[in-house]
């Protein structure tokens, strides 16, 4: 079978509510890790980018695909489940690639003080995600929690920015994490 038409939801309904809990749970709580299943995008991007994009995008959500995601299995396959129109980046609501393919950040909507809301969310592929690296205090923190991130100069910047800024969805495997824009971001 075309690999477009398959590495869907088998069971949409079900598995679309467990993946929104989780990235709720991620972004209301920055910092822990959340285990996500269900898609099989094909490469280059995790299960769990392949989830959050399951998840999070239609067609009314233009998607920006950054570097080796923006690849023809990636695109057919996005256009297939969730029919996201795929545009340049200062138009996009969500963004995908790794961290190095998603610079410059300030190509991406993140300071329209009408509209903050409006903000791109950026989905950031990571070679590795783990409960260490930098220090996050902030809302949804109890006390403080630990992330590795593939830099901090960059989420301090955009916290100065709040409540303007982007927001991340960090994913590698089938894991992912969430950094909101309200998150404090210290080396660790």
């Amino acid at each position: 079978m075309n690999a477009i038409l398959t590495g869907g939801f088998a069971d949409p309904p079900t598995q679309s509510a467990h993946a929104f809990r989780a990235l709720l749970e991620a972004m209301a709580r920055p910092g822990r890790i959340f285990a996500v299943m269900g898609a099989e995008p094909p490469a280059p991007i995790s299960v769990a980018a392949g989830v959050a994009l399951l998840t999070l995008t239609d067609a009314t959500t233009p998607l920006h695909l950054a570097g080796a995601a923006d690849c023809e299995a990636l695109r057919g396959w996005v256009g297939f489940h969730s029919g996201a129109p795929l545009v340049a980046a200062d138009q996009a609501q969500f963004a995908l690639g790794t961290w190095d393919a998603l610079q410059p950040l300030s190509r991406f909507r993140i300071r329209e003080p009408s509209y903050p809301d409006r903000s791109a969310t950026l989905i950031v592929e990571l070679n590795r995600l783990e409960a260490q690296g930098a220090r996050l205090t902030g809302p949804g923190i109890e006390t403080e929690a630990r992330l590795s991130l593939p830099e901090t100069a960059a989420f301090r910047a955009n916290r100065a920015l709040f409540p303007l800024g982007f927001d991340c969805i960090l994913t590698c495997g089938a894991r992912l994490a969430a950094l909101p824009r309200s998150t404090n971001v210290e080396d660790a």
